[in-house]
């Protein structure tokens, strides 16, 4: 009988252990569940919280008691399902590389789980919801949001070409830093770009973290990573990155406009405590804590946001 990590079981290898979508979903369903990923909610709170984010700062500066709620549920929805279709997509051009490497051969495609046909079928169905979505805010928010596909679509094919594809990765998983303004304000200004450039930051210097788990694997089949073009340099490189995203959302918060007051900068400091934390704890050979530092962002994230949210409340009932 196969271990749960083995393709037989059915079980993704570094799939959440003890989730709804193993144990309750129809049986047929469970492999799309995995293919968007549903069991790792991690990725689409990182895809949400840029989002958040935006929406917070773009509150304060519109001086309204708090970000809209009804685009905080939208976004939640459209990082859900967009989540699971970027990844759906990655796995239909990984598939192949998956299946050699341990931590990713258990996935739904290389496993044999479904077929590639049914793969891009589901991946049509996700962004179709995610297209239904964007098209509840204006018409700038809409363009700005189709945009986003361009480093979407490039992005799983980085990791063969380029040393550093987290960047790539940034470009896309960041997106969102520019949508909360634009859906408030129907243009784009330069605290929305300061924080998007940030984002950036943050994203490289968590997916590097990320990538510490496949480390091994990856030096066999040849994939890039900035886990591997740092090497020994690991914390340092990350430390950097981290440091430039607090750098670049400092002059988010003090732009013309924006206005952030005093809530926003404790959750600032907050975010970048937790951030040096992860520094200090992270070890360029060591996969199952990188792991755990990764997921960690989510929270760091919710700190900056409640921050962010909380300012924008305050000064928009005084």
């Amino acid at each position: 009988m196969p271990s749960p990590s083995e393709p037989g079981s059915g079980r993704v290898a570094d799939a959440v252990a003890g989730h709804w979508a193993d144990r309750l979903a129809p049986a047929g369903a469970r492999p799309y569940l995995r293919l968007a990923r549903i069991e790792r909610p991690i990725g689409w709170w990182l895809l949400l919280l840029p989002c958040w984010w935006s929406a917070a700062l773009a509150a304060t500066a519109a001086g309204n008691p708090g970000p809209h709620l009804g685009h905080l549920v939208l976004f939640l929805i459209g990082a859900v399902v967009m989540r699971g279709a970027g990844s759906t997509y990655n796995d239909i051009a990984d598939r192949k590389l998956d299946a050699q490497v341990e931590r990713t051969r258990s996935r739904p495609l290389p496993s044999g789980q479904v077929t590639t046909k049914q793969a891009a079928a589901f991946l049509v169905a996700q962004a179709l919801v995610g297209l239904a979505v964007l098209l509840q805010f204006n018409a700038t928010a809409i363009l700005v949001g189709m945009l986003s596909l361009a480093p979407v679509a490039i992005y799983p094919f980085m990791k063969r070409v380029m040393p550093m594809p987290q960047a790539v990765l940034g470009l896309a998983f960041g997106w969102g830093a520019l949508m909360g303004w634009v859906a408030v304000f129907g243009r784009l200004d330069p605290p929305a770009l300061w924080l998007y450039a940030g984002t950036i930051c943050w994203i490289v210097g968590y997916d590097t973290i990320y990538a510490v788990q496949d480390i091994e694997d990856d030096e066999i089949v040849g994939i890039h990573s900035s886990a591997r073009l740092f090497g020994t340099r690991l914390r340092l490189a990350v430390g950097l990155c981290y440091a430039g995203t607090i750098a670049l959302f400092v002059p988010a918060l003090i732009g013309a406009g924006a206005g952030a007051g005093l809530l926003s900068w404790l959750g600032l400091g907050l975010f970048a405590a937790h951030l040096a934390r992860q520094v200090m704890h992270l070890s360029e050979r060591d996969g199952l804590r990188a792991l755990a530092l990764f997921r960690s962002n989510r929270d760091a994230g919710l700190i900056l946001f409640a921050g962010l949210a909380a300012d924008a409340l305050w000064q928009g009932l005084h």
